[in-house]
């Protein structure tokens, strides 16, 4: 199958003015000793992640200020890169206040970065009024430009981006857009250019220096549909062993991405109000588990531990069961989601089951598509999904050369026979969305793109849904 085949697969088995950031020295004016931008990642109360890249010998300059101007800078310091890590820079600051907006920028071969906005997670004693994020995944640079993610850019309300994955993609086809290299994605270098090429897109450079990211990855990060074990689209009689290649998307990943190294399973602490979880369904993925018993173990208890208000939980794949309209010759479940490993999904749910949790939200990407779901547990609902559709990615209009909100309207219909607990479906549109997290309720808007492969096209709220405290279930707002 070609890489979008599977992401569009239980939907085609089936059958259908973006503003930058205007900060002073913003990232899409990067200059070329900083063509690929800056960015910040995991925010804790006292501190925050600082990415960039920068090819040089000497030391690098890093400052951060509460102000645009650096007038009244807070905290400093010199690092250096190399080839051993594609040049790239990642600082580790610490000292900050909670819930506090700053700015830094970075100085190498005499040349000032741009600057960059992030801003700090309350401390977890904090009583917080609310919360509000961003939340994408599925960004192809083929398919299309990343208007959505400008106008996440241009909104100052947001405590930070919540990526789904499917950051880059791996293979190669001919689209709107070419991708470098021209070839699929095997090894170190490939990564890296890839990596390298989406950085230079002047919307994703004005989000990540606008406000700070939570990233996981899905397969595309490495290849379609993988696995600890392997992915059906890499044949070591040919591309050598999985693990060489797995080993180089890994490497890439983690230099170009502002993460912390080799965390990608944490939770990150957002006063009372809420947790956010992120976690890794490739990298401890076999053919009977999702997880891995000790990511397992660790999500089931951290999901009802009390400590705050809300569990959102950023997770790659859909958990909710899913029955796919039938097609002759076509299984009815898509086994790469969590309908795969359902003794992983029955531990978590009846966890949150035990402890009459119902303030879990499982934040979803993969699937190219829009969802509101009360998530089933027998004969009751145990928590929340909102599915995040596609920034670019192909979606099921696209597949299948159809007009936007033809075909598609008759197979949403027949989602939500099949499927009573799935509430929204709308499976043609991109776009990014917001959510925004208070004491009574956790509420999903979907803000769709007029046209993906116009650059400049306008961004619209079209759809809003919301889970109330303590309920479980989903409702319609907008």
């Amino acid at each position: 199958m070609s890489g979008v085949d599977r992401r569009t697969f239980l939907l085609a088995t089936a059958a259908a003015g973006a503003a930058t950031t205007a900060l002073p020295g913003s990232a899409h004016a990067a200059t070329p000793v900083f063509e690929h931008g800056v960015a910040s990642g995991d925010p804790l109360p006292d501190g925050v992640l600082l990415w960039t890249r920068v090819v040089t010998t000497e030391p690098i300059r890093w400052e951060v200020a509460k102000d645009p101007a650096f007038t009244r800078v807070v905290a400093h310091g010199h690092t250096v890169t190399g080839a051993h890590r594609d040049h790239t820079v990642k600082v580790e600051v610490s000292g900050l206040r909670p819930a506090t907006h700053y700015y830094y920028r970075f100085t190498a071969a005499g040349t000032l970065s741009p600057v960059g906005r992030t801003k700090t997670a309350p401390r977890p004693s904090d009583d917080c009024g609310s919360l509000k994020f961003g939340v994408v995944s599925c960004s192809n640079w083929i398919a299309g430009h990343f208007a959505a993610y400008g106008y996440l850019a241009s909104r100052d309300d947001l405590d930070a981006v919540i990526h789904l994955g499917d950051y880059i993609y791996e293979y190669f086809e001919p689209g709107v857009r070419v991708t470098e290299p021209q070839a699929e994605c095997e090894t170190l270098a490939d990564y890296r250019t890839r990596h390298a090429q989406y950085k230079t897109d002047p919307h994703l450079q004005s989000l990540h220096a606008k406000h700070p990211f939570v990233a996981t990855w899905d397969d595309h990060e490495s290849a379609e549909n993988a696995s600890s074990i392997g992915s059906p689209v890499h044949d070591p009689a040919t591309e050598g062993p999985w693990a060489t290649r797995l080993a180089a998307a890994t490497q890439a990943y983690f230099e170009w991405m502002p993460v912390r190294e080799g965390k990608l399973t944490r939770r990150l602490h957002f006063g009372r109000l809420a947790d956010l979880t992120m976690l890794d369904l490739r990298s401890y993925r076999t053919d009977t588990t999702i997880l891995g018993p000790a990511q397992r173990h660790w999500l089931a208890s951290s999901l009802v531990d009390g400590r705050a208000r809300w569990k959102l939980v950023g997770n790659s794949v859909m958990l909710s069961p899913l029955k796919i309209p039938p097609l002759p010759g076509q299984p009815s479940t898509n086994t790469d989601q969590w309908d795969g490993f359902p003794a992983d999904r029955d531990h978590v749910l009846r966890a949150l089951d035990r402890a009459g949790m119902k303030n879990a939200v499982f934040l979803t990407g993969d699937i190219h598509s829009s969802w509101a779901i009360d998530v089933p547990f027998g004969d009751t609902t145990v928590a929340t999904e909102f599915v995040t559709t596609s920034v670019t990615s192909d979606n099921f209009d696209e597949r299948i050369g159809v007009p936007p909100r033809t075909a598609s309207l008759q197979i949403e219909a027949q989602f939500r026979t099949l499927n009573p607990h799935v509430k929204f479906v709308e499976l043609d549109s991109h776009g990014a969305q917001v959510l925004t997290v208070t004491p009574e309720q956790v509420q999903m808007d979907w803000h769709y793109v007029a046209d993906k492969r116009d650059p400049n096209t306008s961004t619209a709220l079209t759809h809003s849904w919301r889970t109330r405290h303590n309920t479980a279930q989903v409702e319609q707002i907008l």
